[in-house]
């Protein structure tokens, strides 16, 4: 594969803006570097690096050279993995850029479950806002996304969706804990912990808020939702998640209620990828199964 090398060079220096810096990246003098480049270009016929006194940039035709590279990388790992699965054993990767809810408990159990079968696989996962996913899946960089809320779905191609309500998260001993069912005033009255803007949940809050002329005004905001778990229970506060990524403790410390679908409607989780890429085996396969899992727990929760 060493006509790839000279594309993976491009690549580097477009993430790390220097051509000394990502010779460095890549182990390699900075001068055979300029000379890969530069030799690069006059056969390309065109340039793809703005030059810049603080380093470079990619223009227009670099940025269709590096879609180009990254979509060809994409096609020989699928057909790399097609040829692994004719010879009987799955080998690949799989990427998937995610929500936090799904960290604690419904993707480790998937990833878990599908490398038991096909242990040749490996995953890399990356905790992502629902923009950082997309923008993601446009580059290549991941193969799915899981994520709540997602932003623009231009060019994401939606596999499977399910409805998820916002989840008011409070200590057992919360006043609010009486209610099977909460108002969306009642949460705003009551002191709480919110996720940042770029968050689903705290988009559907701040919106839901608004329509009532109402503000969400956490005393305290986070992009962890594992903070927020854990802070309720030494403020008394409330906070927000969505149901996937809650379970009841063990020692009943915590409890969930909903906030009413008057006041808020659900929110929809949505796996997806990019529109019209043709996915590796090993992706498309764990993709198919997250599906399947992603449909069950639905049916699971409204039974």
């Amino acid at each position: 594969m060493r006509h790839l090398q000279t594309f993976r060079l491009i690549e580097a220096v477009a993430r790390a803006g220097s051509m000394r810096k990502a010779a460095g990246d890549m182990n390699i003098t900075a001068s055979a570097l300029v000379r890969r480049i530069n030799r690069f270009e006059a056969e390309f016929g065109a340039e793809i690096f703005e030059r810049l006194p603080g380093g470079v940039r990619l223009n227009p035709a670099g940025e269709l050279v590096l879609h180009h590279y990254r979509a060809t990388r994409s096609d020989l790992s699928r057909v790399q993995s097609q040829v692994a699965d004719l010879a009987g054993e799955r080998r690949g990767h799989v990427s998937i850029g995610c929500s936090q809810a799904l960290i604690p408990y419904f993707l480790p159990r998937e990833i878990a479950k599908y490398r038991a079968e096909h242990p040749g696989v490996t995953f890399s996962v990356n905790v992502r806002d629902r923009a950082q996913a997309e923008q993601e899946l446009a580059s290549y960089s991941s193969d799915l996304a899981l994520v709540f809320e997602p932003v623009y779905l231009v060019d994401f191609e939606v596999v499977h969706v399910i409805p998820q309500a916002v989840n008011v998260v409070m200590r057992a001993d919360h006043p609010l804990a009486a209610k099977k069912e909460l108002r969306l005033r009642d949460c705003l009255d009551t002191p709480h912990i919110a996720p940042s803007a770029k968050y689903g949940v705290r988009h559907l809050l701040d919106f839901a808020a608004r329509r009532g002329t109402r503000n969400v005004s956490p005393l305290v905001e986070t992009e962890s939702f594992e903070l927020i778990r854990h802070y309720v229970i030494h403020e008394n506060v409330i906070g927000f998640q969505i149901p996937i990524g809650l379970r009841d403790p063990a020692d009943g410390s915590l409890v969930f209620r909903p906030i009413s679908e008057r006041d808020l409607p659900d929110g929809n989780l949505i796996l997806g990828q990019m529109r019209g890429r043709a996915l590796p085996v090993a992706s498309a396969r764990f993709a198919m199964q997250l599906a399947t899992a992603l449909k069950d727990y639905d049916a699971s929760i409204r039974s």
